[in-house]
């Protein structure tokens, strides 16, 4: 998963960065308040680590600013060191999902980051088929199907279908989208998502006809979502 962690001490964010990436995450590591702000307005994340006390805004401020402005509701780990009853509470009820102090502890760490993904998206199996609508997709042949008919796809198309359908009704970043499908070290432009894309909603026929719209988002990414069909009763 990819989760962004905000923390100010450079060798406790490096430890908890190698933790998390030993446990096979892509993790981004911010120092600041402000910056972890203007990269989540223009990136997606599957969680957000925060600490409490960091330059420019606090981790509080950035957790207000995450479920009042953007609406997210990604979920929110607070590691720290304030340990009052007064604290744990004020950030629970800004919107926290857990709280941890610190020091934090590496396996204590994993399991809660693995319980809060699990409670936010259900772990997704290997080899069970994804189906939706009239789409199916094998993940041991790997194989596309509309309506039984298997679509003729490259890797790199196949591999970005299966992180659309994965993610389904989210709002996806184009970075986000790059390092799931790319990797964290390939150097792949904006323009080679927006191809790839482009193909894949060409070959699939993504639109209301199938009841599956990829929707492109100006300056972001892309959203997969399910649609009415045409001969759909209204709700």
């Amino acid at each position: 998963m990819r989760i962004a962690l905000l923390e100010d001490d450079v060798a406790v964010g490096t430890a908890m960065q190698h933790w998390l990436e030993a446990a096979g995450h892509d993790v981004h590591n911010f120092t600041s308040g402000k910056t972890i702000v203007r990269e989540a307005s223009r990136e997606s994340f599957d969680l957000f680590m925060l600490d409490w006390h960091v330059p420019d805004l606090s981790g509080e401020e950035v957790l207000r600013w995450l479920r009042e402005k953007q609406q997210s509701t990604v979920p929110v780990l607070f590691a720290t060191s304030r340990d009052s009853e007064a604290d744990i509470v004020a950030a629970l009820q800004a919107g926290a999902d857990d709280y941890m102090v610190k020091p934090v502890r590496r396996l204590e760490l994993l399991a809660r980051v693995d319980s809060l993904l699990r409670r936010a998206r259900p772990k997704q199996s290997e080899t069970e088929p994804i189906s939706v609508g009239p789409y199916s997709i094998d993940l041991v042949d790997r194989v596309v199907t509309l309506r039984g008919t298997p679509i003729e796809m490259t890797d790199k198309e196949y591999d970005l279908t299966v992180f659309l359908f994965r993610n389904i009704g989210r709002l996806t970043s184009r970075g986000h989208i790059s390092e799931s499908v790319w990797g964290r070290s390939s150097d792949v432009q904006s323009r080679t998502v927006d191809t790839h894309a482009s193909r894949v909603r060409k070959k699939l026929e993504l639109g209301p006809a199938n009841g599956v719209r990829l929707t492109p988002v100006y300056n972001f990414g892309y959203r997969l979502e399910k649609v009415s069909l045409p001969d759909d009763p209204p709700a």
